[in-house]
């Protein structure tokens, strides 16, 4: 879901997500941000890292998908996949895909659940060359100014 990109029609802006720093995270997310590095985020469930994220999104103006791991988590549901609609074939992408494609901030909550031979499709957007191959179409993606890898965990992995 891409929650920052709603229309801001008429002048209204959306309320900030309260997030109460506790420490330099929110610092430290910006030059992450402005770098384009991918960042970890590790704590107990109720600590706060999704709202971390919104506010962060928010602040930087930039839309936030999140993608929950889980063992039924295809490269598929993350790149995309051809679907049939009305008679036709057409390419539909993946939530990753489209963070990729749009700048945003992507979130792979938990993905520690996830089968290995679904997030290997992330390590090109992890390093020097921030770039996402969509296999299905014979192309590599570069990652959209703005995109942001965000990997969450729960402790214990």
């Amino acid at each position: 879901m891409l929650s920052n990109s709603r229309t801001r029609a008429a002048g209204h802006v959306p309320k900030a997500p309260f997030y109460k720093t506790v420490g330099a995270e929110a610092e430290v997310f910006r030059a992450a941000a402005r770098r384009g590095l991918s960042v970890l985020l590790k704590g107990p469930t109720g600590s706060g890292k999704t709202r971390f994220l919104e506010a962060m999104a928010h602040e930087l103006g930039r839309g936030l998908v999140t993608v929950a791991g889980h063992e039924d988590l295809t490269s598929a549901d993350l790149v995309g996949r051809y679907l049939l609609k009305g008679g036709e074939t057409v390419w539909v992408d993946g939530l990753l895909t489209r963070a990729v494609r749009t700048g945003a901030i992507c979130c792979l909550d938990e993905v520690v659940e996830a089968r290995q031979d679904t997030i290997v499709v992330i390590h090109p957007l992890t390093d020097h060359r921030r770039e996402l191959p969509v296999d299905r179409l014979g192309t590599s993606l570069r990652a959209a100014p703005g995109f942001q890898l965000v990997i969450s965990c729960n402790p214990g992995y």
